[in-house]
């Protein structure tokens, strides 16, 4: 018997998982994101840049997870990451670089908080962040294209992060 919103069983869990948001400015991209992070149950999602749209276009996608899911607007996601590093937390950057690893071969730390930065849909994370990540990691893909939806690829990402902290 397929399951409703009302007859699933699944356990609620917070991770310390806080997603940082460089310059993610699509309405239903950020719908999605918040969609994503209560289903994953991170602790903060933080948008980072000017004119982050949370309107009607947003919440058309977000299915009132807004309201449940831990939130802040802020200017600077290079200020976010420094303030985050110095409280101890893991940057986990998503994006593919010369020296990225597979996701899958990355090892997350039980002990420490996790901050897994997302980039622009465009540019991807500024070149100043991916200096102070400890970790760049990417997803490996099989096809012609190079890249996937930010809201897809952040999704695979706290897959991977929580069934690994979960694990240990």
């Amino acid at each position: 018997m397929q399951h409703t919103h009302y007859t699933t069983n699944f356990k609620q869990h917070q991770f310390p998982i806080t997603v940082v948001c460089e310059n993610v400015t699509n309405a239903p991209n950020i719908g999605s994101l918040f969609r994503a992070c209560d289903a994953f149950g991170i602790e903060t999602l933080i948008f980072c840049g000017s004119d982050i749209p949370l309107g009607r276009k947003m919440t058309k996608t977000s299915r009132a997870t807004e309201k449940v899911v831990n939130y802040q607007v802020v200017d600077s996601a290079l200020e976010v990451v420094n303030q985050l590093k110095k409280e101890n937390y893991a940057i986990i950057a998503l994006e593919i670089t010369t020296n990225s690893l597979p996701l899958n071969q990355c090892i997350f730390n039980t002990n420490q908080p996790i901050a897994l930065v997302i980039g622009d849909e465009n540019f991807g994370i500024s070149e100043a962040i991916l200096k102070l990540s400890d970790t760049i990691a990417h997803i490996d893909m099989f096809g012609q294209n190079s890249s996937m939806n930010v809201v897809q690829a952040t999704s695979i990402a706290l897959y991977e992060i929580t069934k690994q902290l979960l694990i240990k």
